[in-house]
Formats: C-alpha cells, structure tokens, sequence
C-alpha cells in the first residue's frame, strides 16, 4: 500500500509548524500532494516556509497565526478558514514546550505554561476541529504527537512527562467518544530524535549516555517517524482510532 497517496488531495492543518517536526510534516505532506495549513504563533516565521510547501507540490498552502494556548485563538483560526472555505480534513497537534527542572523547584507557572501548551491547548484544538466537522455532517482525522515520556517517566522533566501522558488518555477518551462522527484521533510517540535543539547535548558524556539506553544505538531522524505519521494520517488507518504508536528506537522496551 502506497501510503503517501493516503494523503494526495487533502487538507492538513499542522500546528508548531514554524520548525522542527511541525515543520517536517508540513513538507512531508506536501510532497503527498496535500494542501497544507501550517500554524504557529509568528506568522511572519512560515512565510517562507509556505514557498517551499508550493515548490514541493502542495496544491495550496498558507499560513495561520494561532496559539494553542488561547482558546481564542483557536476559535478564530478556524473560522478563518471557515471564510475560505478551507476546513482541514486532518489536524496535527504538534505544537508544544518543553520546560522542566527538578520537580520540587518547578514552581506552578512553569506547569501552566507546560500543561497550556502540551494538553490544554490539543483539546482545544481538537474539539474545535470536531465540532466543525460533526457540523458539516461529515468525519476528520486528528494525529497527536505525544512523546515515549507520556509512556514512560524521566527525570527533570515532570510537568512535560504529565501533559504528554495526558494526551495518550485524551486521545483513547476522544477516539471513544468520536468514532460515531466519523472522526479518528490516534497519537504518534516518538522517542528522542535529533534536532539542533538537542544535537549538542547527544555529544557530552550524559547524552552518549543516554544514547546507550536506545537498543537501536543512535538518535531518531525527523524521517523515522514518516511511515507511521501517514499512516495514522491517511486511510491505510482507517480502522484504528485512540491508539498511541511509539516510534523509538525500541527505547520502551528496554531494560530497566
């Protein structure tokens, strides 16, 4: 099965798009031959990445302020598109934050923060698209992108292991309730993957470290997680919904 063409002639809506694996699946999308919409708080940071996405073939592309954070946001992110008459057929909540530190000295700020952007902000983003498309009598996907962390603890990052186990459960709680919509919400898990963000810390003795741990010896690339995301994303899953599918390594089940 070609799973690429799983997404040829559909609308994406990826949020967090302005870099890293937001940015990643935006292209990735387009080069199926989708038109994408890619969301992150500084419009001004996607202008050049929509020129990219129209060189690689998506049929359409745009860009969208939108902060996850702020349920207003939301709501008028949609009903712009709901002017263009440019409703999703797939929603990738990617956007999110990572901050954390030892969890006694977190101090309740920082948690929001966290929890605002990571859990709060896929609820809204997700119930947003739901009731949209249960109004136009008709189904959507929607891929989360959770984290091994919402599976498995570390330490140091307390309030960001919380908010992504919160959404494994919101995604089995909103595929349980929404598959007689026609609407599908599963969650994809990567492991770590490398980026500039954490290339350089991958290169001091804590993070060889680490790497150790990872049965498969190495970092993931941004181009791991491809197969998995069109699957959940495409039709080739259309038979699973509220299913969290780790991509990492074999890191879960390593030992103890």
């Amino acid at each position: 099965m070609d799973l690429a063409a799983g997404l040829k002639g559909r609308h994406v809506l990826v949020t967090g798009a302005s870099g890293g694996l937001g940015e990643h699946f935006a292209r990735l999308c387009a080069r199926c031959g989708a038109a994408v919409t890619v969301a992150a708080r500084r419009k001004e940071k996607l202008d050049a990445l929509v020129r990219d996405l129209l060189a690689a073939g998506a049929p359409e592309a745009r860009a969208v302020s939108l902060d996850v954070a702020d349920a207003d946001s939301v709501t008028a992110a949609f009903a712009a598109l709901h002017a263009l008459h440019a409703l999703p057929d797939v929603v990738v909540n990617n956007a999110g934050i990572a901050e954390g530190g030892a969890a006694i000295d977190v101090d309740i700020a920082t948690f929001d923060r966290v929890i605002d952007t990571n859990l709060r902000g896929v609820w809204a983003m997700s119930t947003t698209a739901a009731r949209a498309w249960r109004d136009a009598g008709r189904g959507g996907v929607i891929v989360n992108v959770a984290s091994i962390l919402g599976l498995r603890v570390a330490g140091g990052v307390g309030p960001y292991t919380v908010s992504k186990a919160g959404v494994v459960q919101m995604t089995q709680a909103l595929g349980l309730e929404w598959a007689r919509y026609g609407i599908r919400v599963n969650a994809l898990a990567p492991g770590y993957i490398g980026t500039d963000i954490n290339r350089e810390f991958f290169e001091t003795a804590p993070g060889q470290a680490m790497l150790k741990r990872i049965p498969m010896r190495r970092l993931g690339r941004p181009e791991d997680l491809d197969g998995a995301f069109l699957l959940l994303a495409g039709d080739a899953s259309g038979w699973m919904t509220g299913a969290t599918l780790p991509v990492d390594g074999g890191h879960l089940v390593s030992g103890l």
